[in-house]
Formats: C-alpha cells, structure tokens, sequence
C-alpha cells in the first residue's frame, strides 16, 4: 500500500513539472521584447528612485556641477511626470511639487527663472527647460501662482527673440542660435497648450529661422553665420524644433528624419558628444515620426542606456548624475505617452 501511494504521489510530481515547464516559460523562453520592457522599467524604476532620494528640501539636487540649475530641476521633474507622477500625487508626487516649488521661488519679477550660483552653460538654456515645465504643471495642476509666473516667463521669452526670429544665451534680443532657440520653442509650445497667451508672430519667426538653419543634406546649421550641419544632437534637436512649430510632414522633416538616422547608426556618431541633450530631441523626433524608424531607433537606444546606467540607478556626464540620470529617464519613458509635449 505504501509503495502503491508513493508511486501515485511520483507520478502526480512529474506531471507537475511537465505543466510546470510547459506554462512557464525559462528566462531563455521569455519574448526578447518582454525582456527590453522590464529592462526599461527596471533601469526607470532605478533612475528615478535615485533622483527621489536625492533631491534636497528645497526642490534642488546639489551635488556636483549643475544640480541646483533650474534646468535640472526641470528636467527631473518631466521624468517624474513622464512616469505618471503629478505635482502631489502618485509615489512621487511630493518629488514633483518640490520641483514645481524651487522654480516658482527662483522666478523673478520680470519673469526670468535663474537660481544664484547655479552652473549654467547660459541663463536661457535653464529658462526655457524651466518654463517647459512649468507648462506642463500648470496643465495638470492648475494655480493661479503658478498660472502667472509662467506667463512671465513667457513674455520674456517673447521678448528675447532677435530679429533673426532666435534666441541666444543671455535673456536679449541679440544674437541666436539653433540649441538656444530649440529650449524656448518647446517652452512657448507647452505654454501655448496650457492656455497660455503666445503671439503667433514669434512662433512665425521661429519657425523661419529654424527653417533657414536647416542645409540640403538634412542636417541644420548651429548659427545662420554657418553653413556646416551640426552632427546628432543639434539636428535632432532641429527636428523637433519644427515639430514644436507645428510642422509635422514635408520635404524638411524627412530630410531632417534621414540625417538623423545616418548619423544615429554611425559607429559612435551619437555618443561623442553632448550624449543625453541628443538622445532626448532623438527620443520626441524619432516618436513623432513613428513607424520603423522609431521601433529601430528605441531598440538601440534603450538597449544603450540600460547597459550605461550604473549600480546605484543613475546615470553620469559632464553635466552631472541628476542631468544625465533625468535625460535617460525620460527618454526611456516616451513611449508612455503621458506627458503633452512628448505626445503624438
């Protein structure tokens, strides 16, 4: 008898296995994609958790080089928000209203947002990352402080815009180029989107100049001065730029679509310099064009990134963790589709 119950409770163990291993699947039988999106969601997860933990009570990252630059902040909070996160609500919603706080406080009078002693490669860049997101809170949590001191900033981006119809690093109507003038026609867009008075003049002007930077083999120019195609990341960033302006289709985007994509998958090309400022215009240009050239683009990238995070959840360059650990977030992430200026 005993022997008898043995060999039945076997037989019932092997027929277990064999469901076992029949309907669940090995690592090595698990879909390639489903293996890229928990990646993703993992290297996310790990990214933004480290920019939670280390973001200081006033809304800042500190830090070395650039963490308490508006433009962080900013930045970080578009991942926060990209990861479905409001100004005070969802995991770190707390994180994201801290974002909010520090830009709303470092606004001045004649709407210029700049925090003292930040490290900046110009008080444009961080004003026009800043009033982007700024935009975007405002669109999901609307206050009337915040409502007024984007309306501010906007109205000093209007009047910045030189005659070339750019913008340039100091908050004057001077000079302009392709990078500067790229930060404030998102801005002006996402404000526009949120209700926002923009004159449709400057965005006429905009898009002028940016159609004239662009050169014949797709690329575009960093000033009109020159004539030579910015490699990756200002290109891309000339895509978007024209995008922005509500230029979805045309002769000019797919040039523009097709330089990318020669230069992306060149040996190196993308990764020599300005890394994370490329990817992030690549990640809105490549998105918005959709089809193959999106899926062969994020299936590179996001591979790329994953490989490059390190053991801690972030990412590094030249402009420190929190900038580079914010850009990857959010490139990782735009597929979400959450935030309005990222979305198709």
């Amino acid at each position: 008898m005993t022997t008898d119950l043995t060999r039945v409770a076997r037989w019932w163990l092997m027929a277990l296995l064999v469901v076992t291993t029949i309907t669940q699947p090995s690592a090595a039988q698990t879909p390639p994609t489903d293996r890229a999106a928990a990646a993703v969601a993992n290297a996310v997860e790990g990214g933004l958790a480290y920019l939670a933990r280390s973001q200081r009570p006033d809304g800042a990252f500190g830090g070395r080089r650039m963490g308490n630059n508006p433009a962080v902040v900013a930045l970080a909070g578009m991942a926060f928000l990209a990861d479905g996160d409001t100004p005070g609500r969802g995991p770190r919603g707390e994180a994201c209203q801290r974002c909010v706080d520090y830009l709303i406080k470092n606004t001045g009078p004649n709407g210029r947002i700049a925090a003292p002693g930040a490290g900046s490669h110009g008080p444009m860049y961080s004003h026009g990352f800043a009033t982007l997101f700024l935009a975007e809170a405002y669109g999901m949590t609307p206050r009337s402080e915040l409502r007024d001191k984007l309306a501010a900033a906007v109205r000093l981006i209007v009047g910045a815009q030189n005659s070339e119809g750019g913008w340039r690093y100091q908050p004057a109507p001077v000079d302009a180029d392709l990078s500067v003038t790229i930060c404030q026609s998102m801005a002006l867009r996402a404000a526009r989107n949120a209700g926002v008075y923009v004159p449709p003049a400057t965005v006429e002007r905009c898009l002028d100049y940016v159609r004239r930077c662009q050169n014949e083999d797709g690329g575009f120019a960093y000033q009109l001065a020159g004539n030579r195609s910015s490699l990756f990341p200002r290109s891309a960033a000339g895509v978007v730029a024209l995008y922005s302006a509500g230029v979805y289709d045309g002769d000019e985007i797919q040039r523009g679509l097709d330089y990318l994509e020669r230069q992306a998958f060149a040996a190196g090309a993308s990764r020599k310099v300005h890394f994370y400022y490329g990817q992030y215009y690549a990640a809105q240009a490549m998105w918005q064009s959709g089809g193959d050239r999106w899926d062969r683009w994020y299936a590179r990238t996001r591979q790329q990134l994953v490989a490059m995070q390190k053991s801690d959840g972030s990412w590094d360059d030249n402009n420190g963790a929190h900038y580079a650990t914010a850009m990857a977030c959010i490139v990782l992430q735009t597929p979400n589709g959450l935030v309005p200026i990222f979305q198709r």
